[in-house]
């Protein structure tokens, strides 16, 4: 698109491929941007897509956003650790010896003579430069990156490039998703990534599946990552998880089904995969009605494409009833039987008079994604005894201390993690049985209800 001429903003925007961007000698790195911080591990993933995808006759690798200034300079504004990862393949491959490919050859050795060669001052960029470019010349000098693969980084990868001659609206063009200038949060790339991801066979299902992402409101979204599906796979993994974040939305992408190779891992995922809708195809199901739902669990690989949108409705629909059923707005279930403590933990955690504290709340976000493991791997079998274990290791941490921040919630976990014993268990025994501390002192105030629990079950001795 283009707006009008003259003192206004022009906008531009337009769909090239890998060495078109790379051909454009007016690139400049500008001085306001960040230090180059891509990892091996990015550099990895970059070249894994691309091998995998090398079959299609295309493959969108995402958006640049440029400033052109008044030197006629292109001015990377968004999107300036992927250009300079693909420098450095470039790079690399002008290294490779060997070459056969003539058209190769030629334009490799074209682009050589166009590329920029941006100069780094602070030693970050300058170390991830260095790394990053050994990294690429060990993937590409394997067999199994091919000539046919170098081409079609080159010519059939591509990315969508928005250029703006005005600075501060190519800012603002960055920062958001739509004209209200809302900034992107990780689960809106997760969207994007994963109708990527969508196979020929379910593109009539893409509309369904948007559809149900968006009736779920954005805060909700927002807070189904951070609060629960983030901190539970990072817990459970023994890794930490104070904020969710940009740069940790790889731990939702998993594999496609429809091209990775058939290693044994993924053969149980996809057997589930290919039983589940032939199940609910079956003209049966015109009579009895019966839908199966895939058997998902937080902590497993994610599958990339409709499925993944299935993996987030479905827990969006476990974390509303939960919240019905232990946060006071509904009675339980009638296989919830909250026998022993486990009632009068409910209600007092619900009612106590320091529950809204900021410090309470990140203990309270213990207590319920632990429940919420344990529910997703064992139902509600022994469920009384649970809430009884977990309420006793969560609420410890708030008796121990007077304030509680996002940093110590992690440590804590990290230090007696019983997500990952939950996560090794075969039975709920396995978690049950493990022996909580007492507590010998309290150093919280406003949290007499939790208190008198502590000391009715015997867990704090002065």
């Amino acid at each position: 698109m283009t707006a009008p001429q003259g003192n206004r903003t022009t906008v531009s925007g337009q769909i090239i491929t890998v060495s078109e961007l790379l051909a454009n000698s007016s690139l400049k790195i500008p001085f306001y941007q960040r230090p180059y911080k891509w990892t091996g591990q990015n550099i990895s993933q970059l070249l894994s897509d691309i091998t995998t995808h090398s079959e299609k006759s295309a493959w969108r690798l995402g958006s640049i956003v440029l400033h052109l200034d008044e030197y006629g300079n292109n001015n990377i504004v968004d999107g300036q650790q992927r250009t300079l990862s693909l420098l450095l393949c470039v790079q690399a491959l002008l290294q490779k010896e060997g070459l056969s490919n003539k058209t190769l050859k030629e334009q490799l050795h074209t682009l050589a003579r166009q590329m920029i060669v941006p100069e780094f001052s602070d030693l970050i960029s300058q170390n991830n430069i260095r790394q990053n470019y050994l990294t690429v010349s060990r993937i590409i000098s394997r067999p199994d990156f091919t000539e046919e693969h170098a081409l079609f980084l080159l010519n059939k990868c591509e990315v969508v490039v928005v250029t703006l001659n005005n600075l501060s609206e190519a800012f603002q063009f960055f920062d958001s998703q739509n004209a209200r200038g809302r900034d992107l949060a990780p689960h809106d790339l997760l969207k994007a990534f994963h109708l990527r991801e969508f196979s020929l066979s379910d593109e009539k299902k893409k509309t369904e599946a948007v559809e149900k992402w968006e009736a779920i409101a954005p805060e909700k979204l927002a807070k189904l990552f951070s609060d629960y599906l983030f901190r539970i796979r990072k817990w459970s993994a023994n890794s930490r998880a104070r904020y969710f974040s940009k740069q940790d939305i790889d731990l939702f992408k998993g594999i496609n089904i429809n091209t990775v190779a058939r290693y044994p891992y993924t053969r149980q995922l996809h057997i589930t995969h290919q039983f589940v809708d032939h199940y609910n195809a079956q003209y049966e199901r015109h009579i009895d009605e019966q839908t199966l739902h895939f058997p998902f669990q937080i902590d497993q690989k994610i599958i990339n494409g409709r499925r993944f949108f299935d993996f987030v409705s479905h827990y969006q629909q476990q974390i509303v009833q939960c919240d019905l059923l232990f946060k006071g707005s509904e009675a339980p279930a009638p296989d919830i039987k909250l026998t022993g403590y486990a009632g009068a933990i409910i209600q007092a955690i619900n009612t106590y008079e320091g529950q809204y504290r900021k410090g309470d709340r990140y203990v309270r976000a213990l207590f319920d994604c632990l429940l919420i493991f344990y529910m997703d791997k064992f139902g509600h079998a022994e469920i009384a005894s649970a809430i009884e274990r977990i309420f006793i290791w969560a609420y410890s941490l708030r008796l121990k201390h007077y304030a509680i921040q996002a940093a110590g919630m992690d440590n804590y976990v990290l230090a007696h993690n019983l997500f990952r014993i939950l996560k090794d268990a075969t039975t709920p025994a396995d978690f049950l049985c493990v022996t909580l501390p007492v507590v010998h002192t309290i150093k919280s105030s406003k949290i007499n209800k939790i208190e008198a629990l502590f000391r009715e079950m015997e867990y704090y001795a002065e």
